[in-house]
């Protein structure tokens, strides 16, 4: 069972969101949060498998600082946002499911950020219209992904260290 936490400000979307999200038994809500505080102090005491994120929330706060904390808790987001960033966001997010969205558009994304999750090949055929995944070998065409000896477990790079490789395109190197 996946457990999700919903950060949103819109208190009617938030309840909709969980009455969708948890129609399915696979997944359930651990809580649902309205601003940058509550969602970091709900991601430490629920340890979520996956953070449903809008990117403009209450007081002030918006969705990337939360996604660069969660990112340092280990905790992926899929971004959901009336206005998707205008590039992607690898290390932040899975991607972004832009509003509005339909109860399939949002299972669809669901199964395909838990396919993600779980290291498996997709095999739902059509990815919603409003769905943008973020691929993060995807740099640039002419790089190719680093080659990863069999059972190697890469460290985690600090987040400030993956920004810098973020921001200037470029792939970590692997470590020999």
């Amino acid at each position: 069972m996946l457990r999700i936490l919903i950060v949103e400000d819109d208190s009617q979307l938030a309840q909709t969101l969980k009455y969708l999200v948890e129609d399915n038994p696979r997944y359930r809500v651990v809580g649902i949060c309205e601003d940058a505080e509550q969602a970091i102090a709900s991601a430490e005491l629920h340890d979520p498998d996956l953070v449903l994120l809008d990117l403009h929330l209450a007081n002030a706060s918006t969705g990337f600082s939360v996604a660069v904390r969660l990112n340092e808790l280990g905790v992926p987001a899929l971004f959901v946002s009336g206005k998707a960033p205008s590039f992607p966001m690898p290390d932040l997010a899975l991607g972004c499911l832009m509003k509005p969205f339909t109860a399939e558009e949002l299972h669809r994304s669901m199964a395909m950020a838990e396919d993600l999750l779980r290291g498996r090949e997709t095999l739902r055929p059509k990815v919603p219209d409003n769905l943008t995944l973020y691929e993060p070998e995807s740099v640039g065409a002419d790089h190719a992904p680093p080659a990863i000896e069999r059972g190697f477990i890469p460290s985690k790079p600090s987040l400030f260290t993956r920004l810098e490789h973020w921001i200037s395109g470029h792939h970590h190197p692997t470590q020999q």
